[in-house]
C-alpha cells in the first residue's frame, strides 16, 4: 500500500566502514521510494559527498542486480570536515539546493554521531538504517553485515584448524569487533575453540593458560584461541607472545583475520535484514517519524533515538563463555 506523504525527494548515503548488506539496503530504500512516487538522489562518498554535494540520480534501474554484491555502489567515507560546524552547514545547504525532504543513512555508531549532531542544528529529517559488523549497536537485535562477518570469519577459522591439526599448533586468532566480542563469542562457539578472549569478560594469561592445560592434559593435537580486537588484555600477537613464555607445550601460530572480514557477498540473512529496513526506514520518513534509527527487536519493528542507539550498549551473553568452559573440556 502506497503511503501519502509530503516528502517529494530523498537522499540516501553510507557512511563509514563498509559491511555486506549495504547494497541489499540502498536497492531496498531506492525502490521503496520509487513505489511511492518518491525521487531519490544517492549520494556518493558518505558525508563527504554530501558536503560536495555529489549526488547521483536513481531509479529501479540504477539498483538492478546488487543485491547479492558486497561492498556499496555509492561508496563509503569517513569524514572530518562533517565534524564541523562548518561542514554541516554546507551539508545543509547541498541538501536543500537539492530540495531534499529526508535522508536516509546506512551506517554504524561513529556514522550515527553525525547525524544525531547534524539533525540537532538543522530540521532536515533523518532516519538511519544499523550498519555495522560489530553488531554494537543498540536498538536492534541485529546489524547489517553483522551474519555474514560471522560466516567469513568461522568459515577462515575452520581452515586454520586444519593447519593447526596437521602441525600439532596453538593458534591465535583475531577477529574484528571494536570494542564488542560479539563476533569473537559467536565464532568462539561455532568453531569449537579452547577459549576467547573478548572485552566484554576479562581473562588474564594465568587463566588462559589454565584453560589451555586442560587441553594438553587431554593431548589435543591442536587448540585455537579467538581474541577479539578490543580485548583489553591486547591483541592476537600480544597474547601469543605471554603465552608462550609460559606455555610451550604446542608451536604457536597467530593469524589476523582484518578486513575479510568487512567483505564478500552477504548472506541470506543480511539481504534480507537489510531489505525489511531498507523498506521500512522510507516508511518511516513518510508517516514523518524523524530522527531516529529503525531496528528489528524478535522480529518487531522499532524505532531508537540517534542518542540512545549509540550511548547504550547492547547486552552481551555472557553465558555463552560458560557454555565454550563445558565445550572445551
Amino acid at each position: 500500500m502506497k503511503k501519502k506523504n509530503k516528502i517529494n525527494s530523498i537522499a540516501v548515503l553510507c557512511s563509514g566502514g563498509d559491511a555486506p548488506g549495504m547494497n541489499a539496503a540502498i536497492r531496498a530504500v531506492v525502490r521503496t521510494a520509487v513505489f511511492n512516487g518518491v525521487h531519490v538522489k544517492g549520494v556518493m562518498r558518505g558525508y563527504e559527498g554530501l558536503i560536495d554535494g555529489d549526488f547521483i540520480d536513481m531509479d529501479s534501474t540504477s539498483v538492478s542486480n546488487i543485491i547479492q554484491l558486497g561492498g556499496t555502489i555509492l561508496k563509503s567515507a569517513r569524514s572530518k570536515r562533517f565534524q564541523s560546524e562548518n561542514g554541516m552547514k554546507e551539508a545543509h545547504e547541498q541538501l536543500v539546493r537539492h530540495n531534499i525532504g529526508g535522508v536516509v543513512l546506512i551506517g554504524g555508531n561513529g556514522s550515527l554521531t553525525g547525524a544525531k549532531n547534524f539533525t540537532t542544528r538543522f530540521k532536515i529529517p533523518w532516519i538511519a538504517i544499523p550498519k555495522t559488523i560489530d553488531n554494537d549497536l543498540y536498538g536492534t537485535d541485529y546489524c547489517i553485515g553483522y551474519d555474514t562477518a560471522l560466516n567469513t570469519a568461522m568459515q577462515a577459522i575452520d581452515k586454520i584448524k586444519d593447519t593447526a591439526g596437521s602441525h600439532n599448533r596453538l593458534f591465535f586468532v583475531e577477529v574484528m569487533g571494536r570494542d564488542a566480542g560479539f563476533i569473537a563469542l559467536q565464532t568462539g562457539i561455532a568453531s569449537g575453540a579452547e577459549a576467547i578472549l573478548v572485552p566484554e569478560a576479562g581473562m588474564d594469561t594465568n587463566q588462559l593458560i589454565r584453560q589451555l592445560d586442560k587441553g594438553w592434559t587431554r593431548k589435543k593435537s591442536s587448540m585455537i584461541v579467538i581474541v577479539a580486537e578490543g580485548n583489553p588484555e591486547g591483541g592476537a600477537f600480544k597474547i601469543a607472545k605471554k603465552v608462550k613464555e609460559k606455555f610451550n607445550h604446542y608451536e604457536i601460530g597467530v593469524c589476523v583475520l582484518g578486513h575479510i572480514q568487512r567483505g564478500g557477498s552477504p548472506t541470506c540473512l543480511d539481504r534480507v535484514l537489510a531489505s525489511e529496513l531498507g523498506v521500512r526506514a522510507v516508511e518511516a520518513l513518510l508517516d514523518d517519524r524523524k530522527n531516529v534509527m529503525v531496528g528489528e527487536i524478535h522480529k518487531e519493528t522499532v524505532y531508537t533515538t540517534f542518542q540512545k542507539a549509540i550511548s547504550h550498549r547492547l547486552s552481551f551473553d555472557k553465558s555463552l563463555l560458560a557454555t565454550l568452559d563445558k565445550l572445551s573440556v
